[in-house]
């Protein structure tokens, strides 16, 4: 099943945030660092490119990633030109803090309250936007929820008397080429639950875990998961949590549901579902079928 998820208020979104970037400086990514290629919207790159703007690329929940794959996407990522690469957690005071003088570095030209610094907030749904938003201006002006696209209008924002932030709607890209981004999106909560098959996800999920942290897994729900496939897995976490429907059968689905949540809360620790390398091969062998 191909995922695409490109609710209509993002069309406006997108022409939007294009007027806008016209009047911006720099324009500030949100990636998820647990998925940062799959939630590089290249829509946004090629705005940029367009007008011509530097940007710096936020690996955001960088707590919730694996700390030894995250290195190796920074590297990945600074090979691109005007463009600087910083991994936070928005919800650490001391690594929001870092983020406005990096910016800074980027756009010389305004440093004064004259020439005030015009900073653009952009990024997919659910990429923590609106709780970095709140940390830079140290309230609560942008609503937080976990569902994508809960912020659907631009907001902007002084940071003192020489810094200016403009927030954009989560924004997604019509047709997501791979159908690998499209679960990896799925299981991180970027794209609407209307858009996918919970089981589906799940299945995908449980096939990377097994292949890639099956201690993780073994120690989380207390299996021995050796000679388990994907479905086997998520029928081993059912069964382990007693979860059954009516006449004694297993709930599939809610296993389901229990393995994608554990993964999106840290509760199986940090994970990164993509690394440089697998990225790299995925495409290449998505181009050679």
């Amino acid at each position: 099943m191909a995922i695409s998820w490109y609710p209509g208020h993002m069309v406006r979104a997108r022409k939007e945030a294009a007027e806008t970037m016209a009047r911006t400086d720099v324009v500030i990514e949100i990636l998820d660092a647990r998925i940062p290629g799959a939630s590089s919207n290249p829509m946004i790159t090629q705005l940029r490119l367009h007008r011509q703007r530097p940007g710096l690329l936020v690996l955001n929940k960088s707590d919730l990633a694996d700390p030894a794959v995250t290195p190796a996407w920074r590297t990945a990522l600074s090979d691109r030109e005007n463009t600087r690469v910083i991994a936070i957690s928005s919800k650490r005071s001391a690594d929001v803090a870092r983020l406005i003088p990096l910016a800074a570095t980027l756009a010389l030209h305004r440093d004064s309250p004259l020439k005030p610094l015009r900073l653009m907030v952009m990024g997919i749904p659910n990429v923590g936007k609106s709780t970095l938003i709140n940390a830079l201006v140290k309230r609560a002006v942008a609503r937080v929820g976990d569902q994508p696209a809960v912020t659907r209008q631009q907001s902007r924002h002084d940071l003192g008397p020489a810094v200016e932030v403009i927030d954009t709607p989560g924004l997604m890209w019509p047709a997501i080429t791979y159908p690998t981004d499209g679960l990896m999106l799925a299981a991180s909560h970027a794209i609407g639950e209307n858009a996918y098959i919970d089981e589906e996800v799940a299945l995908f999920l449980a096939g990377f875990m097994l292949e890639r942290y099956p201690t993780r897994v073994a120690e989380r729900y207390s299996l021995v998961v050796d000679r388990l496939d994907a479905a086997g897995l998520i029928e081993s976490i059912g069964a382990r949590r007693g979860y059954r429907l009516q006449g004694g059968r297993a709930d599939f689905q809610k296993a389901a549901l229990a393995l994608v949540h554990d993964y999106r809360s840290g509760a199986l620790g940090r994970i990164s579902l993509e690394t440089p390398a697998s990225r790299a091969a995925m495409i290449e062998s998505a181009r050679a079928t």
